[in-house]
């Protein structure tokens, strides 16, 4: 997901420059950015005015910003113009765990198609149920931990951090020892501010250790998703794909659904009657996640397209080689999704937004992410029915340049 990192620094040094610690230029970091739990005002006005613009970009980067909600739709869903191959965005066939993310989000059918079904039956409703009752237990083992408290609690890290953790371990099968490091590893490779060079490193750290995971299973398959797939498919995928897999799975369901539980947490402790709602009606969980997936849209730009050929979208004629971007924030403010949706609203009918992405990319661990969320909002409230922000709102710190936006810490009085 460092993509910016990657493309930006390929680039200068090809052309003779040292950029590990210079910035990202200033238009391109826009949709990385908000103001609070809002977008900044620059990104709707751009959809308002030019819902796929370009932005200035050095070293011969042609890039496109795509805040329209059609609009990164259609280029979302056009595989056949548009490839997520990682080779292509850095003009180089280079496949080295050092030098590729690997996983689902940088490949293309026919590749991407064979490494989505290895995962897909892991991910199905069916599978996913056998996680209900450890879900359930690591919440409940969390607010455990938090009553014992005696003054302020951080939900940061008692809440949102560790049960994405310890689900995601538990789902792959990876030791819980090892939760620390790859928090760590998460928050690293998704920070742009600290710089460049430190996602790169992380990648290739957190890669390096799942391929000496995937080894011992190898040796020895487990019940999680990494011994199911060597079971099933081991003759069907490499050391490598396989790391690259449970790397994406791994950052992609842990850093995500950490955020939105703390910014979820946040829209609870800002307004009383969703609080109450929450807490009181079983039946309210369902619009209220799908309703702050959509309005938090912590995932802020989906992955980066490359244009195969030269195209046009919505009457833009996007040049070959051309790299695009969909800003997954600012299409789910659009108005074409329904009216009033710069504020939270617990009793909207779900609307099709786009805050796992969309078309064959669209984010595959979604229902255990939204399996998370139903379980622990309720118990959350219900645990701590006056719990209440230790500080006032305007002064918490939130990441300030990151694709998958945050709170760096929310403490809270609970009784």
């Amino acid at each position: 997901m460092t993509w910016f990192a990657r493309i930006y620094l390929s680039r200068a040094r090809k052309k003779g420059f040292d950029l590990g610690k210079m910035p990202i230029p200033e238009p391109a970091l826009m949709p990385l950015k908000r103001n609070g739990l809002d977008p900044v005002p620059d990104l709707g006005q751009m959809r308002k005015d030019t819902p796929i613009g370009k932005v200035p970009m050095p070293f011969g980067v042609n890039l496109w910003l795509v805040s329209g909600y059609e609009e990164a739709k259609a280029v979302l869903s056009n595989t056949k113009a548009f490839s997520n191959d990682y080779a292509h965005l850095m003009g180089t066939g280079a496949t080295s765990v050092q030098q590729s993310p690997g996983g689902l989000g940088f490949a293309d059918p026919p590749v991407h198609t064979r490494l989505r079904k290895l995962l897909t039956p892991e991910f199905t409703m069916r599978r996913l149920a056998r996680l209900t009752p450890g879900i359930k237990a690591i919440i409940e083992g969390c607010l455990d931990n938090m009553d014992k408290a005696a003054g302020p609690v951080d939900l940061v890290a008692e809440f949102a951090l560790p049960i994405p953790s310890l689900v995601i371990c538990e789902l792959l099968g990876v030791p819980y020892d090892d939760r620390d490091d790859f928090q760590r590893l998460a928050m690293t490779r998704f920070d742009l501010f600290s710089g460049a060079d430190a996602s790169l490193g992380a990648i290739s750290e957190s890669l390096e250790y799942l391929l000496g995971v995937v080894r011992k299973q190898r040796e020895d398959p487990g019940d999680g998703l990494l011994g199911m797939i060597i079971k099933e498919h081991g003759d069907e995928i490499d050391d490598l794909e396989l790391a690259g897999l449970a790397d994406g799975v791994l950052t992609g369901g842990f850093e995500t659904t950490a955020s939105m539980l703390a910014l979820g947490a946040l829209v609870l402790l800002q307004d009383e009657e969703t609080f109450k709602l929450v807490h009181d009606n079983d039946d309210a969980i369902n619009k209220f996640v799908e309703e702050i997936l959509r309005y938090l849209t912590v995932v802020q730009v989906a992955f980066p397209r490359f244009a195969r050929e030269e195209i046009e979208v919505a009457g833009v004629t996007i040049g070959k080689g051309d790299v695009v971007i969909a800003s997954l924030s600012g299409a789910n403010r659009d108005d074409a999704l329904g009216d009033g949706l710069e504020t939270v609203n617990p009793h909207r009918d779900p609307t099709s937004h786009l805050a796992f992405g969309y078309g064959v990319h669209r984010c595959i661990g979604a229902e255990l992410a939204k399996m998370e969320l139903r379980a622990a909002y309720p118990a959350l409230v219900r645990r701590f029915p006056k719990m209440r922000l230790a500080k006032s709102a305007d002064e918490l710190e939130f990441r300030k340049v990151s694709i998958v936006y945050g709170v760096d810490a929310l403490p809270v009085l609970l009784k």
